[in-house]
């Protein structure tokens, strides 16, 4: 394993150190469906914490594990030094497989919340939080997306109370 994938993945375990209960005021989706969510997603803007900071064509992969959680696979490239970093971590519901509140793991026992609070009906998007307001994502199926759905994604965390100025909005231009 690379230095850069190395830190890539102790970043994400300090991370999961949080706790898996809900932010305040923020609900996961019902219905969910993990067979619909599973699959590649692309990362259209984030909340920057040291895990990704300078990563662009962030994506994550999901897909199911034999003992019925989720196979997490987040891949990143770094413009700086050249190279992907890539981490593996599985997934498990909290409470109900109908509600989009999982619990994320890159390490070990130590968990984080993994919160979809919003999913376009044909599951084309999502937003997510982690266990507080200091992490947050819009993914999506397609590396790109409207402008209208960027305004829509602004104005909803707005509401809830995220720091909308503070929103990076990674690159996600090929460089295999």
């Amino acid at each position: 394993m690379k230095a850069n994938s190395r830190l890539f993945l102790l970043l994400i375990l300090l991370f999961l150190f949080g706790c898996t209960a809900l932010p305040k005021g923020i609900a996961p989706v019902q219905p969910f469906q993990i067979e619909s969510y599973l699959g590649t997603w692309y990362e259209i803007a984030r909340l920057d914490h040291s895990f990704e900071r300078g990563l662009e064509q962030v994506s994550a992969n999901y897909s199911m594990r034999d003992d019925g959680g989720v196979r997490v696979v987040n891949r990143g490239y770094s413009s700086a030094s050249g190279e992907w970093s890539q981490a593996e971590g599985k997934a498990y519901f909290v409470k109900s497989d109908n509600q989009g509140h999982l619990k994320v793991s890159f390490f070990g026992p130590f968990y984080g919340a993994y919160v979809v609070f919003e999913l376009g009906s044909d599951y084309q998007y999502a937003f997510v939080s982690g266990p507080n307001r200091n992490y947050l994502w819009l993914l999506a199926r397609q590396p790109e997306v409207s402008d209208n759905l960027k305004s829509k994604f602004i104005r909803s965390i707005q509401q809830l109370g995220f720091d909308d100025k503070a929103l990076i909005f990674p690159r996600q231009v090929s460089h295999e």
